[in-house]
């Protein structure tokens, strides 16, 4: 039982916002891809995919940047920085959730399963992106918003320049909620020589989320503007950028709890965009 329990604190059971970040954009444009009217099965792939997924990412994650958390206070007793789990064990843990996922996607169909490849190499390759990206946040960005290609893939077998669209717009949305991440520990990356959004961004931090959320809003009313999706897709859209208003009133003192805070809410924000979808092919 011991075992399991910090493999679970590995993976961030606990800590379900990561996977939120994730599903509900890819959820929207399996909705879109699908007019409203999705094969429920690839629902099923798609939601346990992604929390098999992000699980994995968190356990090569903490083996590339065991190093670097030591010296964060709010990271040193992670399982892998703490010496609870080896490098082999959690990389063997990553292993395991990844091959479960990719099982899933072999029920889908080539292209889907070529773009899965594709995911998990970018996926694989961001922690490293810290040590020379300027705005690493923006390479997350592709990462965490390939499912939205793969759900156009998994429905239509084919990917538009529609899904591409929303890939970028959804980039936006990860520049902004990860740099206010980035927010709550940047003295502390200052000091080890990790590279952040926060960072580059300096005194400049709080205009580039907003601007960032305001070019994710943006991006993603004009697809639904596009596409008809009505007064339900658009009050979806109000809600969401009311959120986004909402956290610069968090972010704006920069203190890390506040920071904090807008981050972990942020998944609400791409909720009240999936509900928009839903409900917007729901009254056709």
């Amino acid at each position: 039982m011991e075992r399991l329990r910090l493999w679970l604190a590995l993976i961030r059971w606990d800590k379900p916002v990561g996977s939120l970040l994730l599903l509900w954009p890819s959820l929207s444009a399996l909705w879109i891809a699908s007019s409203g009217r999705p094969n429920w099965w690839l629902v099923v792939v798609f939601i346990a995919g992604t929390f098999l997924m992000r699980s994995a990412g968190c356990a090569v994650n903490d083996v590339a940047d065991q190093d670097f958390d030591r010296a964060v206070r709010r990271t040193a007793q992670r399982p892998v920085t703490s010496g609870q789990v080896s490098t082999r064990e959690a990389l063997l843990v990553g292993a395991v959730l990844a091959l479960v996922a990719f099982g899933l996607v072999l029920t889908t169909n080539a292209l889907t399963i070529q773009m899965s490849v594709a995911a998990l190499l970018i996926a694989i390759a961001y922690p490293w992106t810290k040590r020379w990206l300027a705005l690493p946040q923006a390479y997350l960005g592709v990462a965490f918003s390939f499912g939205i290609p793969m759900a156009f893939a998994a429905a239509r077998g084919e990917v538009p320049l529609l899904a591409w669209v929303l890939l970028l717009g959804n980039l936006f949305w990860v520049l902004a909620y990860d740099t206010e991440y980035a927010m709550v520990d940047r003295e502390d990356d200052l000091k080890v020589g990790i590279k952040t959004s926060a960072i580059t961004f300096g005194r400049a931090d709080v205009a580039a989320v907003m601007a960032s959320y305001a070019a994710f809003i943006a991006i993603w009313a004009a697809v639904g503007w596009a596409l008809h999706l009505g007064w339900p897709y658009a009050l979806g859209v109000a809600a969401a950028a009311a959120q986004a208003v909402h956290h610069y009133t968090l972010i704006r003192s920069r203190d890390p709890a506040r920071c904090f805070r807008a981050f972990r809410l942020n998944h609400y924000l791409g909720l009240a965009l999936f509900a928009g979808v839903v409900a917007a092919y729901a009254v056709r």
